[in-house]
């Protein structure tokens, strides 16, 4: 979905889906947000699972490029790339994009084309953080558990909250980093 009007759709159910869930994703809700009629949606969308549809593929896109271009060294050796990526994703919290992942993974568990975006996505990041992890001297193996580590790492964090502040969070995962780097 290339056409810059149904862009607009595909960001309003974004904006909804991390708000209420995919349930939240409906076309008159939509159109209320965005201050227009119905029918300017089904000029650019034959149904909601058409909407529904352009939104994984939006999102699948757009994880997988996002990731690709993360982990390419530029330069810069692997372990520093890594820990880049952790300061990435650690250091600048992301809301909205973490309430849209976790929309994503709860609509996964009900709808086979959500299960599929997702496992494309999960597989794109394994792969390329554990590319890194090879050109840092590990073994396909070890890569590829040091990969899930990391990614349980920056999801897992994302959802703790650290009681005694922001400093001692940042020490926490200064510390936590180190050991995804050795």
């Amino acid at each position: 979905m290339s056409d810059s009007k149904g862009d607009v759709w595909v960001e309003a159910g974004f904006a909804e889906l991390a708000r209420s869930g995919v349930e939240g994703v409906r076309v008159e809700v939509l159109a209320k947000n965005l201050g227009v009629t119905k029918g300017g949606f089904y000029r650019r969308f034959a149904d909601r699972a058409a909407l529904l549809d352009a939104m994984l593929e939006r999102w699948r896109e757009g994880r997988a490029a996002s990731i690709a271009q993360q982990t390419t060294l530029g330069g810069q050796a692997p372990r520093e790339r890594l820990k880049a990526l952790i300061q990435l994703y650690s250091e600048r919290l992301n809301p909205e994009g973490m309430a849209i992942e976790l929309a994503i993974r709860q609509w996964a568990r009900t709808d086979e084309g959500a299960a599929a975006a997702v496992a494309s996505v999960d597989a794109a990041r394994l792969k390329h953080v554990g590319e890194l992890y090879r050109a840092a001297g590990l073994a396909a193996e070890d890569a590829d558990a040091q990969a899930f580590l990391f990614y349980c790492f920056i999801f897992g964090q994302s959802l703790l909250f650290v009681e005694r502040g922001p400093r001692r969070r940042s020490q926490l995962l200064a510390k936590s980093a180190e050991k995804l780097l050795d």
